[in-house]
């Protein structure tokens, strides 16, 4: 973190030695079926490049022997074990800025052409063999009427070929390019990394939002007032007095470090538009839900983000007081995913943690059992 990160490329040789692939590829193309999962597919058939976006029927895929093509599905991590798995392994850096586990399946040949990422990616190689090739350049122009963003003039600096268990990390805007020498799956680990407009436009509208919750006095539902109006001969013009007395109502808008947390802990604990939990069918009532509890433990769900700080924690986009009761085991469960069936077993006196609890996973948020 201290030499790389945000700062160079670094290449690790059998960075996770024997791996294999968490999903294979057919049950990458069942995933790329789903209405509930987002997937590309990027072609480059006679010098030509093409993008589509999914779900893809089985038969709506290239065939595999048909060369240069690349299947693209987001958010893996969501849907399976293995990929989840995976994906925890890089939770040395905070879950505020962990975004999902992307897989690359490519036939020979396959890439989405050169390009750069404003983000932090790492690029593992789980399967058959990609060359890459990247370098720093400063220029990031990108050809036009392409459907991809494909740099320009791209030229590499250095070439390295990846075999599984390999992983190459590379910064934010590290012109790439990744070929697949046969048929190949690459994982990639990506990080979240807004906009200062989108942080900003996301903020303003928090506030917003928590504003119009606490206008319950008279002064948020006041309204606009000019009783010193004077008849205009130019209706149209806009006045002066307008602009000055709700710059004065602007002006009184702030906002402290609380609202900063509260703000993050709400829009980065914010499932996808695609996530969808799955409540169980047959829900156990809370006894039940406990003594089985007690017996095998409990886990967070694949989907569900929980985040917390000092004062709040916040869990798929909603955000609540952390009280001394929560403290003693939401950041255990928030930190470890999991809360085994002897802590659980201690922490039952606290009835407050065992209604929560059974109240996600009347939800689908929390699930019973230990991590696969």
């Amino acid at each position: 973190m201290r030499r790389y990160w945000q700062k160079k490329p670094l290449l690790i040789r059998q960075a996770i030695p024997d791996i294999v692939a968490p999903l294979a590829r057919d049950e990458l193309f069942e995933l790329a079926d789903l209405d509930d999962v987002e997937s590309r597919l990027i072609t480059h058939f006679r010098n030509a490049w093409n993008l589509e976006h999914g779900p893809f029927a089985p038969d709506e895929l290239p065939p595999v022997k048909k060369r240069e093509w690349t299947l693209l599905v987001q958010g893996v991590n969501l849907h399976h074990d293995r990929a989840h798995a995976l994906i925890n392994r890089f939770r040395f850096i905070p879950d505020a800025r962990l975004d999902d586990l992307m897989i690359s399946y490519a036939t020979d040949g396959g890439g989405v052409g050169p390009h750069f990422d404003s983000y932090d990616v790492f690029l593992l190689q789980v399967h058959g063999k990609r060359r890459w090739r990247f370098g720093a350049q400063r220029d990031l122009s990108l050809k036009p009427g392409l459907p991809l963003k494909v740099l320009q003039h791209f030229e590499a600096e250095e070439e390295w070929v990846l075999e599984p268990g390999d992983m190459l990390y590379l910064p934010p805007h590290i012109a790439h390019d990744g070929i697949a020498e046969g048929e190949c799956m690459t994982a990639s680990i990506g990080f979240r990394a807004p906009s200062s407009h989108e942080l900003t436009a996301q903020f303003l509208y928090h506030l917003a939002e928590r504003a119009e919750e606490a206008s319950e006095d008279s002064r948020g539902h006041a309204r606009y007032r000019d009783p010193a109006q004077e008849p205009v001969a130019s209706p149209a013009a806009l006045p002066a007095r307008l602009i000055e007395r709700v710059g004065a109502i602007l002006a009184t808008v702030n906002w402290n470090e609380k609202d900063i947390a509260e703000f993050l802990g709400t829009y980065l604990s914010e499932p996808k538009a695609n996530v969808v939990f799955d409540a169980p069918e047959r829900a156990l009532n809370a006894q039940k839900f406990v003594d089985r509890a007690k017996k095998i433990g409990v886990r967070l769900d694949r989907k569900t983000i929980l985040l917390y700080d000092a004062r709040s924690y916040f869990v798929n986009g909603e955000a609540q007081a952390l009280s001394s009761t929560l403290k003693k085991w939401l950041p255990e469960l928030a930190d470890t995913r999991f809360l085994e069936a002897k802590r659980f077993v201690t922490l039952t006196d606290e009835s407050s943690m065992t209604a929560l609890l059974h109240e996600w996973y009347r939800a689908g948020w929390i699930l019973l059992g230990a991590l696969p």
